[in-house]
Parts: structure tokens; C-alpha cells; sequence
């Protein structure tokens, strides 16, 4: 049994069919992604700070959106984080190259 003072403290994910539709089509990030909820689901975010010391490589743009790096770069999740609320929502997961190219794609546009 969980003490109720861990549930009040841990992340809440939400947005996890993103992942499971993704790791459907994409078998070898299943492991990694599942791996990243559980590890963040028993994680305590208060500031970008705590991220970065769990996940040094993660990149933080604007809206509290921060991009993590799976499976040694092969994928890159897309989460927005509010640390008050205890909560991560999955946005989006691509494939390193779909990333860059969606990227690619937005700045050329200006957005």
C-alpha cells in the first residue's frame, strides 16, 4: 500500500494513449517510454530544476514544454509540465527525424 503523502506528491501523467498508440507502431520505444511514465509517475517535480537533474539532456521552451530524448535519441517526447499541480500531459511522441522535420517545417513557416 501507497502512503497517501507519496500520491500527494508524485506527477500525475495524463495523455498516456499518446505513448501506447505510439509504442504500438513504434515496438522498439514501448520498453523506454513505459519506463519514462513509471519513473516519472514516482517522481516529485517542483521546478525545471528537478527535471533537469533526472534528465540532463531534456530541452525546456516556452509554456513549460519540455522534450525528452528516448532511447538514446532515437524519439522525442513532447510533455508540458505544471509543477504546482503535480501534473505532466503527454502532447506528442515522434521519431527523432519526424521531430526535426515537423521543426523544420514550423520555423520555415515563422511559427
Amino acid at each position: 500500500m501507497i502512503p497517501y503523502w507519496e500520491l500527494l506528491c508524485s506527477m500525475k501523467v495524463l495523455g498516456k494513449p499518446i505513448i501506447e498508440k505510439f509504442g504500438r507502431k513504434h515496438a522498439n520505444a514501448r520498453g523506454a517510454l513505459t519506463a519514462w511514465v513509471e519513473d516519472v509517475e514516482l517522481a516529485t517535480w517542483k521546478t525545471p530544476h528537478d527535471i533537469k537533474r533526472r534528465y540532463s539532456s531534456a530541452s525546456f521552451l516556452s509554456d513549460n514544454v519540455v522534450i525528452f530524448n528516448i532511447r538514446g535519441n532515437q524519439f522525442r517526447l513532447e510533455i508540458r509540465v505544471t509543477h504546482v499541480a503535480g501534473i505532466v500531459r503527454i502532447l506528442e511522441v515522434n521519431t527523432h527525424a519526424d521531430y526535426d522535420e515537423k521543426n523544420k517545417t514550423r520555423k520555415s513557416r515563422g511559427n
